[in-house]
């Protein structure tokens, strides 16, 4: 059994990752949640404004893009103090990866194709964290 990310306001999320086919499933995945998507990046180095522009609760991140890779991003976002939770989605993902991502602030490491209930729960767990 999966947890509902919250039972109050809806979570605001960010989704960065290279692949658009991606992008939407993950947004109805979310929205049919009634997680409120806020906002979309190709790659990381696109996030920093828009994470300014929409405030959202959480990042869910790929691993693996052109440009700021889903690494580099968390260590960018540790480095100008944000708090905002981050999750990884990748499909490249073995435990050197996890490690890497777990130890810059990612608050949880997921495998793509991604489960939808493992989804949520990674969610919840990012809004909790932001919340503690």
């Amino acid at each position: 059994m999966h947890s509902r990310p919250t039972a109050g306001p809806s979570p605001r999320v960010v989704l960065v990752d290279d692949d658009a086919e991606t992008l939407v499933l993950l947004q109805a995945a979310l929205e049919g949640e009634g997680v409120q998507v806020v906002g979309t990046a190709g790659d990381g180095s696109e996030v920093e404004a828009l994470v300014e522009k929409t405030e959202p609760d959480v990042v869910l991140m790929d691993l693996r893009m052109p440009g700021m890779n889903g690494l580099d991003l968390l260590r960018h976002l540790a480095a100008t103090g944000s708090r905002i939770p981050a999750i990884i989605l990748t499909a490249h993902g073995d435990d050197v990866a996890r490690e890497q991502s777990l130890q810059a602030g990612a608050v949880a490491f997921l495998r793509k194709p991604f489960d939808g209930p493992a989804l949520l729960d990674a969610v919840a767990t990012a809004l909790r964290r932001q919340l503690a």
